[in-house]
């Protein structure tokens, strides 16, 4: 496996990984699948400030993580939100933890004081991973996302990097 910084040759893998995350996991509260055009966008909205970090293996783009805005209020400008998404096919592989273990790396580089994580109700190893990294439980939204027919709650968990 290689973990790289994201190009825009990416995009295409990132949005087959990220719809396939819409259409059959909790991890993303999106439900409608995103386009090419919205995933370029969205790519283009991550400076040197937000990464994206791919992991590879076999040549192909089996996961990727972002660190991103967690607020655009100025005071905020020292925490971000930490993302991952793994291809099914790569799953069980270690392969999010080791996207996490960079993100955190890449955050305590850009000097970032505190990282957040929103992990949904039920996302068990989402969960284990973010504990895994250190993150630490802080709170429980009740109810706060409908998806597959249910409300869900979302746990937020923290780092601090200082």
């Amino acid at each position: 496996m290689n973990l790289r910084p994201a190009t825009v040759d990416d995009v295409p893998a990132i949005t087959e990984i990220y719809n396939e995350a819409i259409r059959t996991t909790t991890a993303t509260f999106d439900t409608e699948e995103k386009s090419l055009a919205d995933r370029q966008q969205w790519f283009a909205a991550h400076g040197p400030r937000h990464p994206i970090i791919v992991a590879e293996c076999d040549g192909k783009v089996a996961g990727y993580a972002c660190l991103t805005e967690w607020s655009d209020r100025c005071a905020y400008s020292d925490t971000a939100e930490t993302s991952f998404y793994v291809h099914s096919e790569y799953r069980g592989r270690g392969i999010g933890r080791q996207l996490k273990v960079a993100l955190i790396e890449e955050a305590r580089r850009l000097k970032y004081h505190t990282l957040i994580a929103r992990v949904a109700e039920g996302s068990v190893e989402s969960q284990h991973l973010n504990e895994a990294a250190g993150f630490v439980l802080v709170g429980t939204m009740k109810e706060v996302g409908r998806k597959f027919g249910r409300l869900l709650d979302v746990h937020i968990y923290q780092k601090m990097l200082d």
